[in-house]
Order: structure tokens, then C-alpha cells, then sequence
């Protein structure tokens, strides 16, 4: 087993606390069988929420199983599970914006994940006026708003992701 730690770099304008907008976002990467080291030729999607059975041992479950198409070997990976002083999934703040810093950890067995697509719906905060963004699109990498209350603009550009051993 080994736990891989995903790290995102963003440049936030006013505003921090950026997380997904949902405990059901479906996280978007890309994989490799850590065997063969064939990579899935689709993104993948993995859900907190959704647990799959394993056909190798009994009644174990991941949340992302995959049996990779080139050596036929079973995988999976399963969220680490959050303890009060290390939730499941961090937020990126302002404080780190333009440093890669973790935002989850994986428990995988058998594959990789080598990509990070931030699509879907996210959410975030002002910085001064704590006005709460909920819909910030990531689909096509930026979004920019408004901030009224602070009435300043408001952004989540650049981002960038790396993966490492946690």
C-alpha cells in the first residue's frame, strides 16, 4: 500500500479557502497500473462517497477499483479517512497561494495517480469580507467574480498540481 498526497498551487485574489463545493465531488485524475505502468487512457473519476467491492478478498471496499486493461491486475485506492486535526479534505488558503500544499491523501494499491483534472464546482471565501462563493467553475482551469461586499475582484488562477508519497 502506499498513500499518495495530492498538492495544489493556485493563484488566489482575495479570496482563500478554496475546497470542493460538495463531500459528492467527483475528483478527476488520471492513472497508471503500478505493475505494468500501462496508463488508463481515460481520466477517472472517484467519489468519497462511493464505495466499490473488491473481487480479491472478502467484503473489502475502495472507493476507485480498476483492473488495468494490459496485465488484467485488480487496483484500487481508498480515501485516507479524516481525524479532527487532519480532515479528509484540506482547504487551500491564501496563506499558501503560490505553493503547492496537500489537499488529500490516497491509500493506493497496485496503481498511481500521475494526473489531476480540477473540474467541477468548488467553493471559496473573501478574504476581508467573508463572503462565501459557491459556485466557482474550475472546469476551465480560472474563474474570476466579484466581491461586493469588499468590492474587490476576486480570482482562482494558475492552477497546477503535483502528486507525491505522503
Amino acid at each position: 500500500m502506499v498513500k499518495l498526497k495530492l498538492s495544489i498551487k493556485a493563484d488566489l485574489e482575495n479570496v482563500t479557502d478554496l475546497r470542493p463545493a460538495s463531500d459528492e465531488f467527483d475528483w478527476v485524475f488520471k492513472v497508471k497500473c503500478s505493475s505494468c505502468q500501462e496508463e488508463h487512457p481515460n481520466l477517472v473519476t472517484v467519489n468519497q462517497l462511493e464505495e466499490r467491492t473488491l473481487t480479491m478478498g472478502k467484503g473489502t471496499t475502495a472507493n476507485f477499483v480498476w483492473k488495468c486493461g494490459n496485465c488484467k491486475r485488480e487496483s484500487s485506492a481508498k480515501f485516507e479517512r479524516a481525524t479532527p486535526s487532519a480532515p479528509t479534505i484540506a482547504s487551500y488558503t491564501a496563506e499558501v497561494a503560490g505553493q503547492f500544499a496537500p489537499i488529500l491523501v490516497l491509500d493506493c494499491r497496485g496503481l498511481e495517480f500521475i494526473g489531476f483534472d480540477p473540474s467541477g464546482i468548488w467553493t471559496c471565501k473573501g478574504v476581508d469580507s467573508g463572503t462565501v462563493f459557491e459556485e466557482v467553475d474550475l472546469s476551465e482551469g480560472d474563474w474570476t467574480d466579484y466581491d461586493e461586499k469588499a468590492k474587490l475582484p476576486t480570482s482562482v488562477m494558475n492552477i497546477e498540481s503535483e502528486w507525491s508519497r505522503a
